[in-house]
């Protein structure tokens, strides 16, 4: 995973700078808009390419009460090393047989359950532990991929449960599913799913499961869906300040602000003629002549190659465009006769305030999804955390930029002892 790093004293190569106080008024952001349910902010794959560690401190002190991993390695290796206060619960959903149960019992995870081989191999790790192990079950209401199909399976799959809760080897604390469809706003899977999920709810709770949380609200679902957020919903991109609904708002629309802003230095200019073939394959020839710069990132740190022609980088304050093909360490710009000094700052993608292409614009031009973009960057590219510890009359300030009026739980405190703004 991608530990915190120091501001360089120095230009590097390739860095991706991450927000922290931005990540921190998305969480609030999000809070304000679910003020009925508890926050899960999901850090699996080091949290979308940000650092699972920082982010997910900074999601807790903003808030979140909940944190979300797809793999129990991911989970214990968070609780592990996030050094997380009492009470913050880490869920983990993604489990094959044979898994670390025992260790996940241990470490006091919630371990999601969709099948009755999962149930029996819980119950044989809660035994081995002399410990009750925390688990939630999870329905399938339409999204066809992990989860228990509704009827005679669900049935069984809440029978054993409660049996097994009775016979103190663990305890039932979710009820849960996903959405297929929630990036779609109108779409009718999502209210047959939530139809679905209430029903499957209510025969498990007239059964005697008496769950802490009840929860199918992913990104999309929190931003439009209010009548999806029961007790927790479950945010991942949009924690990241990026929209999971481009094609209803951006990040601005919805009072998000992206946490990842994704730099290089140039590290090289030169003067060629027209004519003159660029990378491999020759895709582009100079129309005349140019300068090219060499922007010193590619696909082996996360630039996706199908972007060759298309991906966006602002370089001396203009936007240019990759120039033939995305190779594996590098791509190439044509600076239309312009001549930055090697060293230059070249902006790949940021939250768009100095004109800088965002991630969804790389996703665009990749014919991909801005999820993709930000979590594919590599490990090779250092992360760089900024704003980690902001004062809390500055992070209001920061908050007040995407939510107007909106204060910090802090400083609402100060003010007149209570909480506002959710």
């Amino acid at each position: 995973m991608n530990e915190t790093a120091p501001a360089p004293t120095a230009p590097l190569r390739a860095r991706a700078e991450i927000d922290l106080g931005a990540l921190r008024a998305n969480v609030r952001t999000l809070r304000a808009l679910a003020p009925g349910a508890a926050l899960m902010a999901v850090v699996k794959s080091d949290a979308y390419g940000h650092g699972a560690v920082p982010c997910a401190r900074a999601a807790v002190g903003a808030g979140a009460t909940w944190l979300g991993t797809a793999t129990p390695e991911e989970a214990l290796d968070l609780r592990a090393r996030a050094g997380l206060p009492a009470g913050v619960r880490i869920m983990c959903w993604l489990w094959t047989p044979g898994g670390p149960w025992r260790e996940a019992v241990e470490a006091d995870l919630d371990m999601s359950l969709s099948d009755m081989w999962a149930l029996r191999e819980v119950v044989a790790a809660a035994r081995a532990a002399g410990l009750p192990a925390r688990v939630q079950l999870k329905a399938d209401t339409g999204l066809g991929r992990n989860g228990c199909q509704p009827g005679d399976d669900w049935a069984e799959l809440v029978g054993e449960a409660l049996r097994a809760e009775a016979g103190g080897l663990l305890r039932i604390t979710g009820l849960w599913s996903h959405f297929a469809c929630a990036d779609e706003p109108g779409h009718p899977s999502v209210d047959a799913q939530l139809a679905l999920f209430r029903e499957m709810v209510a025969y498990a709770e007239g059964q005697g499961v008496r769950p802490e949380v009840r929860h199918i609200a992913n990104s999309p679902a929190t931003l439009t869906r209010p009548d999806s957020h029961f007790d927790l919903v479950r945010t991942g991109i949009a924690v990241y300040g990026v929209s999971p609904i481009p094609e209803q708002g951006s990040s601005a629309d919805f009072g998000l602000r992206p946490v990842m802003t994704l730099k290089a230095s140039v590290a090289l200019v030169k003067q060629v003629p027209g004519g003159h073939g660029v990378s491999y394959g020759h895709h582009y020839v100079t129309p005349g002549t140019t300068t090219l710069g060499l922007i010193p990132v590619g696909y082996a740190d996360g630039i996706p190659r199908h972007a060759s022609g298309t991906g966006p980088v602002l370089v001396g304050g203009k936007w240019r465009t990759v120039a033939g093909r995305v190779a594996m360490d590098q791509f190439v710009v044509d600076l239309g006769g312009d001549e930055p000094e090697p060293g230059a700052e070249a902006i790949l993608f940021g939250p768009g305030d100095r004109g800088e292409p965002t991630a969804e614009d790389w996703a665009q031009a990749a014919g991909t999804i801005a999820y993709e973009i930000v979590t594919r960057i590599g490990t090779r590219v250092p992360r760089v955390y900024v704003n980690e510890d902001v004062p809390v009359e500055d992070e209001a300030a920061l908050i007040d930029r995407v939510v107007p009026g909106y204060e910090s739980d802090d400083a609402a405190q100060g003010r007149d002892g209570k909480r506002s703004g959710t």
